[in-house]
């Protein structure tokens, strides 16, 4: 009687669908808004740079080149660290593995605010990359140790919410900065606005190692039956898919399908990146003037890519079709970034077209991490992410630093922005050729 009532609930068939969604709801609220608090912080130390652009480059005399290299090498520092790191974390823990990054992150990112030469800048953005690097990837590889592929889409594009997020509460929140806190205790706004923004991720990194949980089983809000529940979805998954659970670096470089996979996201990342680093940029050159306009009108396509990122990963889940859900908002991105180039002088219409292309450059990232996720599993997965997402991240690097080599050329930054909607159109057409029934499930 006691053996039957302890493992009936285990079993698919006595363990309702509704029970299940009950289950996995629980599990989302525990988890997903703080890695989503822990995304913000990171991301917005990542790309606050781009605000203090606005009066960095005149006080330090620096190109707009220069910018866009500094911008761009902290992602040649996440290249040469993300694998390790993310390996290091599969063997060690998320608690130790990321709360260690965020602190050491948050120190280097307020260093920035003793920058005085280019040198300095390259080094400090270069060590910030470094410094980060598995921090991403480690965050996709922690939501496969407890959802399934299936339920997966919404939970990364809920916690990739986290970019424009950091977009709508970051580009106001920057913009006071550097208005209100310029010229306090002899430094400059955009000194402040390093040394403040860094300060939330110094605390979240101490919270991380009270707060997570390493895996289903040490998880002491969840009983036995529910982590008998959430274990065997998982391993079920991985029992399809064990083939890749022991691949070696090697085996990964050499797979055709990690090859694609990598090229499909750098050319996310491009878009991504290209948008995130100038967005402030393009917004002043439509004719908006002080920081604190231009942080708050950058937050209307962060705003409008929330909401795209939660209903097409939605649609994707519930459909269990990922390729068209990915191809969409590729062409979609383009098309935004090509028609704010075309209106890049009227306000409201370049704040259009950036809206569009935010919507659909960064409903990307979610929906494409659906793709290598249904494919790996285990250490498979630890390397495989890692390797892929290293990889699309020199896209990070080629990105800011190619629009600030054209911006210098032709003063302006159309060409810059065609140039980026034609990968997005790459992306999309190496997404469709994706075999649909390696991925849609």
């Amino acid at each position: 009687m006691s053996t039957t009532t302890l493992h009936a609930p285990l079993q698919p068939a006595t363990t309702s669908a509704a029970a299940e969604n009950a289950l996995y709801k629980k599990v989302a609220w525990r988890l997903m808004p703080f890695l989503m608090l822990c995304y913000v912080a990171a991301y917005l130390d990542r790309v606050n740079v781009g605000f203090a652009k606005l009066n960095m480059l005149s006080d330090l005399q620096f190109s707009e080149a220069m910018y866009g290299l500094g911008a761009g090498l902290f992602f040649i520092g996440y290249f040469f660290f993300e694998v390790p790191s993310n390996l290091l974390m599969h063997r060690i823990g998320a608690k130790a593995t990321i709360s260690r990054i965020m602190i050491t992150w948050s120190l280097i990112s307020a260093a920035m605010m003793f920058v005085t030469t280019p040198t300095q800048f390259y080094v400090l953005r270069f060590l910030l990359g470094a410094a980060e690097a598995g921090f991403y990837p480690g965050m996709i590889l922690y939501l496969t140790y407890w959802f399934p592929s299936h339920r997966r889409a919404k939970m990364v594009a809920v916690f990739m919410c986290a970019i424009p997020v950091s977009g709508v509460l970051g580009g106001p929140l920057s913009g006071l900065i550097m208005d209100a806190m310029h010229g306090m205790g002899g430094l400059r706004g955009w000194q402040w606005l390093f040394l403040i923004e860094a300060l939330p991720s110094l605390v979240i990194g101490l919270l991380v190692i009270v707060y997570l949980d390493n895996s289903i089983q040490g998880a002491r809000w969840l009983n036995a039956e529910e982590k008998a529940v959430l274990a065997r979805n998982i391993a079920a998954e991985n029992a399809t898919k064990g083939e890749t659970s022991h691949m070696s670096l090697r085996a990964l470089f050499a797979d055709r399908r990690i090859v694609k996979m990598a090229m499909i996201c750098f050319c996310t990342v491009m878009g991504q990146y290209g948008l995130t680093f100038w967005l402030p940029t393009l917004v002043r050159q439509s004719g908006v003037t002080g920081a604190l306009n231009i942080g708050l009108l950058t937050a209307v396509p962060f705003a409008v890519a929330i909401v795209s990122m939660l209903l097409v990963s939605r649609s994707s889940d519930r459909m269990r079709e990922r390729r068209w859900h990915l191809i969409v908002p590729f062409c979609c991105g383009a098309l935004g970034l090509t028609l704010s180039a075309i209106f890049s002088h009227n306000v409201y219409l370049s704040l259009a077209a950036l809206a569009l292309a935010a919507g659909g450059s960064l409903a990307t990232s979610p929906l494409f991490w659906s793709l290598p996720t249904a494919i790996l599993s285990s250490a498979g997965a630890a390397a495989g992410i890692a390797l892929i997402n290293s990889f699309a991240n020199l896209a990070g690097f080629v990105s800011p630093y190619m629009i600030g080599l054209i911006k210098d050329a032709t003063k302006s930054t159309d060409i810059a922005l065609f140039v980026l909607a034609g990968v997005l159109l790459f992306g999309a057409f190496l997404t469709y050729t994706v075999p649909a029934k390696l991925v849609n499930k």
